[in-house]
C-alpha cells in the first residue's frame, strides 16, 4: 500500500513541475526594489566636457521626440540634463501595446558621464483595462514570483529590457566614446 502511495505522490508531483508558468527571469536590473537602469563611463583622455554635454542633450532630444521638446532640467555648468523617456511596446498580434515611460538623468562631470533610467511607469492600451500609468515593480514582483497578471507580461518586461538596452547603447554612440 505505502509503495502505490509513493507512486501516486511522485507522479503526481512530476505533473505539478510541468504545469508551472515559464517564469524564466528577465535581466531587468533593480536598485532598492526599482527598476532602474544605469550606467557609468570614465572620460577618455582629450575628451571635452561641454561637447558630450551637448552631444548628450542632442541624443535625448532626438531619442525622445514624443516625450518633450525640451528636457525638464538643463545646467551646462553643474553637467545635468533631467528628462523623460517613452517606449511603445507592442504585446499581442490584436494590437494590444504598452506605454512606458521612465525619468532620465544624465550628468557629465570632468572625468566621467552617466545615464540613469528610472521612475518606470506602464500604461496598458487595450480594451476592457484601465488607461491610466501606473508603477510597474508591482507587476515586476508578480511576475518573478510566477504571478503574471497577463499573457502580455513576457513581452511586456522583454520589451522593455530590449528597448533600455538598445537606448543605452544608442546613448553610447551618441556620446562618442
Amino acid at each position: 500500500m505505502l509503495k502505490k502511495l509513493l507512486l501516486i505522490f511522485f507522479t503526481l508531483g512530476s505533473f505539478a513541475c510541468c504545469a508551472q508558468n515559464n517564469t524564466s527571469l528577465i535581466p531587468i536590473p533593480m536598485k532598492n526594489g526599482i527598476i532602474c537602469y544605469e550606467k557609468t563611463y570614465t572620460l577618455q583622455e582629450g575628451s571635452n566636457k561641454e561637447e558630450l554635454f551637448n552631444n548628450a542633450l542632442k541624443w535625448l532630444k532626438k531619442s525622445f521626440p514624443e516625450s518633450t521638446a525640451e528636457p525638464e532640467t538643463s545646467d551646462q555648468k553643474a553637467g545635468k540634463i533631467d528628462g523623460t523617456g517613452i517606449y511603445k511596446i507592442i504585446t499581442s498580434n490584436s494590437g494590444n501595446y504598452y506605454w512606458i515611460k521612465f525619468s532620465l538623468a544624465i550628468a557629465v562631470s570632468d572625468s566621467s558621464y552617466s545615464l540613469k533610467a528610472y521612475n518606470f511607469y506602464e500604461k496598458p492600451v487595450e480594451s476592457g483595462i484601465s488607461n491610466e500609468y501606473s508603477k510597474i515593480e508591482y507587476r515586476w514582483w508578480d511576475y518573478r514570483q510566477g504571478k503574471p497578471w497577463s499573457a502580455e507580461d513576457q513581452k511586456l518586461f522583454t520589451g522593455l529590457h530590449t528597448d533600455l538596452t538598445g537606448m543605452i547603447a544608442s546613448f553610447e554612440k551618441a556620446m562618442g566614446q
